[in-house]
């Protein structure tokens, strides 16, 4: 901080006195130089780069609800084991749930897994890709 001192006695000035209060000499030509000063101060802050930053529309974003921890099994290989193996419930087992699998087998005797599995079959077959992935929460090879 530049100490303002008066230029005939040297005795300490505030920044905004128009004269001296000691000796009361009239100082026109330090607040020239004040001013030329505040003024270069201002156009070195000018003629500094200035950042401009854009804001930019965002983006969609799009998430599948397909888990990368999910098992990776083959839509082709459950339909076929619906289609053959439906009524012993390979299919369920084949795709992780056991418990379906086992009820399966339970009650293999009666015929009426056979005809459901051989339906499923179909199903897995003729069903799109994401929707068998998300139905059976699997990955497809």
């Amino acid at each position: 901080m530049a100490e303002n001192k008066c230029p005939q006695c040297g005795a300490p000035l505030d920044p905004q006195a128009t004269e001296c209060k000691f000796c009361g000499e009239k100082l026109a030509v330090q607040q020239a130089a004040q001013q030329f000063q505040q003024q270069s101060q201002q156009y070195q802050q000018q003629a500094q780069p200035q950042v401009v930053i854009q804001q930019v529309a965002p983006q969609p974003v799009y998430y599948s609800a397909i888990n990368p921890a999910w098992p990776v099994k083959s839509k082709v290989v459950a339909g076929i084991l619906a289609l053959l193996l439906g009524g012993l419930g390979i299919h369920k087992f084949y795709l992780g749930k056991i418990g379906m699998g086992i009820l399966y087998l339970l009650f293999c005797w009666t015929g009426i897994p056979a005809i459901i599995g051989f339906i499923e079959g179909l199903i897995y077959l003729c069903s799109s890709d994401e929707n068998f992935q998300l139905k059976h929460h699997v990955r497809i090879v």
